[in-house]
């Protein structure tokens, strides 16, 4: 059956006003940044960085932590190949599963849980949120570039939570720039729609003090 003349040039038109209203890919091309370095002004720290956390709105990527370099994944053959993986040391395991209890202690809520399906990216987001998604566009590459990465870190967050996503270091690198992500380090970000903002960078180590106001020196409490 073939459309009215009318009724075709109508369906054509309201084709041609959705693609000018979504842009070519081209057009909706998301640029790379050249530092990962929170950003002057907009950096938060402290009590002031717990506080906007369990506000929601944030993206909050981590490298997945320590891992046993005498392993690599030369001869994987799938994501569920953990044993030609390189794998999660115990120190790895141990640091992915302090930092859950210790976001339920600061209360900062928890929305989409994604991680890149490879087993230690997976087994540290399991050990830190329970229940998550794989996402294997946090490292699939085009051409140098991440584009799927970068939805992820621009798209808006879901009111009063956050999006917690697990990854690597080198694609991160190459859409935010140095400095590099070390392992278990986290790094927190304002999605903006078509870019983000990085206000705080959270080394493994920095979770059993977050959000604890310090005194001052020669002070007590």
């Amino acid at each position: 059956m073939s459309l009215h003349p009318r009724l075709l040039a109508a369906v054509t038109a309201l084709l041609g006003i959705t693609l000018f209203a979504t842009g070519s890919p081209a057009q909706t091309t998301i640029p790379s940044t050249t530092s990962s370095a929170p950003v002057a002004g907009a950096q938060l720290q402290g009590q002031a960085l717990t506080a906007a956390l369990r506000g929601g709105g944030y993206v909050i990527y981590f490298r997945h932590t320590a891992t046993d370099f005498s392993r690599n994944d030369a001869g994987m053959r799938s994501y569920d190949d953990c044993d030609n993986q390189r794998l999660l040391s115990a120190r790895g395991r141990a640091d992915a599963a302090s930092i859950g209890p210790r976001m339920r202690e600061l209360q900062l809520p928890v929305g989409a849980c994604y991680a890149r399906p490879y087993c230690r990216t997976m087994e540290h987001a399991r050990l830190m949120l329970g229940a998550v998604t794989p996402r294997s566009e946090i490292r699939e590459a085009d051409g140098g570039d991440y584009p799927g990465l970068k939805q992820l870190l621009v798209m808006p967050v879901e009111a009063g939570t956050n999006r917690w996503i697990v990854g690597h270091g080198n694609p991160f690198r190459a859409i935010a720039g140095p400095p590099h992500l070390m392992e278990g380090e986290a790094v927190v970000i304002r999605p903006g729609g078509r870019t983000w903002t990085v206000v705080a960078r959270i080394a493994v180590g920095d979770w059993p003090t977050l959000g604890v106001e310090m005194a001052a020196p020669g002070t007590t409490r």
